[in-house]
């Protein structure tokens, strides 16, 4: 994972470390002029990552001049003074003895050059004046990737030093958003948010003090960068999207027009819209990522294929496969273009998955039998083709061809639980949705379970287990399992309201399937309490004239037909013939059962005895493609 620890790195390293305590005053970099860290070619088979969002890749390096100390870096670094005049005093000779130390240290270009020079430094000057040095130093392991536990104790050194009289300042905000990196390599979550919040509150106080935005936005949007890893790496995936808009705000009123860097911005935005399947979010971002990639790199650059490949990704998440497979078909041009075959496989996969969304399903099948020449017999990528093969033909009814080319992936799969388990997860949810669509409910039970173990060593993926756990739970509900799918549909809830907050669509549909299960547990009010939360979301979030919230309209209205209040029943009803009529003639039969049910509960509401059932439906979540979550 690249560090956001770079640009706050660059920032601080374009002044030299001082031995005096004048140096941690708020304005000790005001003359600077602002940066942030550049764009880096993303890897093809990470464009919408469900484990993490990418931060800005780093480039800049120290500004630093070259000294005899870059040039051998064994030299003792107490050679590097001159031997001082006969005539010097003593006071002169240690201010030229820190002097020499300092300006070896200034001109450390490695990680060990400069813990070399550190170390020589911790001799002769006070603690107090190591400040800086300690956290330029804490800076450059984090951006290097050294030993996280060697991290910290600089950057908590830093801190501690830095931070003495409580005086808000630019290297106080520097060393917390160190210590919230580190903290994040270390799974320590919750304490890199504390270090996090409390750095972006310093920044806010000394930009309203007046603090150049120039000075403050570096470290501000390397604080932002951070806070949306972690908060991805906590299933909060909804929060981190805010954070990464934040980072592309920072860059917009930095860099200005026409900055590569901001194509890429706009790109990570897309890719966190589209990694919770918020398409028509992440669509306007990923056109701008293009446009300018295309502006400043040309048509036939990488950047631009992977534009391109993220927005085909974005109109299958919409429906719209023609638009996909062109945005995929320019892709792979520019891919073979440039020999990245890796790249290429993995495109080609995903246009066999949109042909198959079109019904071309011979298309589908040359395209794949072509890719499987290209993939090493055990590899994770072979085992991607023949799912995609699995549901080619399982679309044409050859279940016995579709389910050999799913065994195959399987075996392919069970040796790699261990080496990557999150892909193998994703794979092996994607298989349990053909099961499902063969009607081979038990198949796809099992393989969700065995999802849901690898997801559950994955704290990152909480939002994964959700969605999972709501599945599974959903098949159990459909095949009269009833008690199992309560625990399933209850976590699934508690899972998703975490990542993505109280309100998200898919929350609904699992309330939904709550109310459903307790209905048929003959727990009528506990169902009307789960139907009426569920279409309090779905009527926001997919809108009352969705077909999905008109059958959870119907749900409560069957609750409470169960429960005896025909006045309410009967006004939902109501409102589920409303619905069906908005539809127009495509739903004739819908409104004519609809309407069915609503003169039955006006007769019971009269006292009349009717020998009915009001059929309920439990709601299966919307499942992720797999294209999207692989790429």
């Amino acid at each position: 994972m690249k560090k956001a620890s770079v640009s706050v790195l660059s920032h601080l390293s374009r002044h030299r470390f001082k031995s005096f305590p004048a140096i941690l005053s708020r304005d000790f970099i005001s003359d600077t002029s602002s940066c942030s860290s550049s764009s880096s070619s993303s890897s093809s088979s990470s464009l919408v990552s469900p484990s993490h969002l990418k931060p800005c890749s780093k480039t800049h390096g120290l500004f630093l001049k070259n000294t005899p100390f870059q040039a051998n870096p064994y030299q003792n670094i107490a050679t590097l003074a001159e031997k001082p005049p006969q005539n010097m005093s003593s006071r002169q000779r240690k201010a030229k003895e820190k002097a020499d130390l300092e300006e070896a240290f200034e001109s450390a270009k490695t990680p060990e050059e400069m813990l070399r020079a550190f170390k020589a430094m911790e001799s002769t000057f006070e603690e107090k004046e190591l400040g800086l040095a300690t956290l330029k130093l804490g800076l450059k392991l984090d951006q290097e990737d050294e030993d996280p536990e060697k991290i910290l104790s600089f950057a908590e050194r830093a801190l501690k030093t830095l931070d003495n009289d409580g005086k808000p300042s630019l290297p106080v905000a520097m060393a917390l958003q160190l210590l919230g990196s580190v903290n994040l390599s270390l799974n320590k979550y919750n304490d890199s948010l504390g270090y996090l919040s409390r750095a972006n509150r310093i920044l806010g106080k000394l930009e309203g003090e007046g603090l150049s935005a120039e000075d403050v936005e570096p470290v501000l949007h390397a604080v932002h960068l951070v806070m949306a890893n972690v908060k991805t790496a906590m299933g909060r995936r909804e929060e981190a999207i805010e954070h990464l808009r934040k980072c592309l705000e920072i860059k917009e009123k930095t860099l200005g027009d026409g900055n590569v860097e901001l194509g890429q911005a706009n790109r990570d935005v897309a890719e966190a819209y589209a990694s919770v399947l918020n398409f028509k979010e992440a669509l306007p971002f990923c056109v701008k990522a293009l446009e300018l990639h295309k502006e400043e790199l040309g048509q036939n650059s990488v950047e631009v294929a992977h534009d391109r490949r993220l927005l085909g990704v974005i109109y299958t998440g919409m429906e719209e496969h023609e638009k996909a497979l062109e945005q995929n078909r320019l892709a792979q041009r520019v891919l073979k273009n440039w020999g990245l075959s890796s790249d290429l496989v993995f495109a080609e996969i995903d246009a066999a998955n949109m042909q198959i969304a079109l019904e071309r399903y011979d298309e589908a099948i040359n395209t794949l039998k072509a890719v499987v020449n290209q993939t090493d017999k055990e590899s994770h990528t072979r085992a991607l083709v023949f799912i995609s093969m699995g549901k080619a033909l399982s679309s044409q009814e050859k279940f016995v061809d579709a389910k050999r080319c799913l065994e195959i992936a399987c075996g392919i799969l069970d040796k790699k639980e261990r080496s990557s388990p999150l892909e193998v997860a994703d794979a092996y949810a994607e298989i349990s949705m053909q099961y499902e669509n063969m009607n081979e409910f038990e198949t796809a039970i099992s393989l969700l379970k065995r999802t849901l173990t690898l997801l559950e060593k994955l704290p990152q993926e909480q939002h994964t287990e959700g969605s999972v756990s709501a599945r599974l739970g959903w098949l159990l509900l459909l095949t009269g399992k009833v008690q199992q799918a309560i625990p399933y549909l209850e976590g699934a809830v508690e899972r998703l309201k975490e990542s993505f907050g109280s309100k998200h669509f898919g929350i609904g549909y699992i309330y939904n399937n709550l109310g459903a299960a307790y209905l048929e547990l003959d727990r009528p009010q506990s169902a009307a309490q789960m139907f009426a939360v569920a279409k309090d979301i779905l009527d926001v979030s997919l809108g009352p004239h969705h077909a999905d919230s008109i059958e959870t309209c119907h749900n409560l209205a069957k609750a409470y037909d169960v429960v005896g209040s025909y006045e309410l029943a009967i006004k939902f009803q109501q409102q589920v013939v409303d619905a069906w009529e908005n539809h127009g003639p495509s739903a004739r039969d819908e409104l004519r059962e609809a309407r069915q049910m609503l003169e039955l509960l006006k007769k019971k509401a009269l006292g009349a005895h009717v020998n009915d059932e009001l059929p309920k439906k439990a709601l299966p979540l919307p499942h992720s493609s797999a294209s999207a979550r692989r790429s």
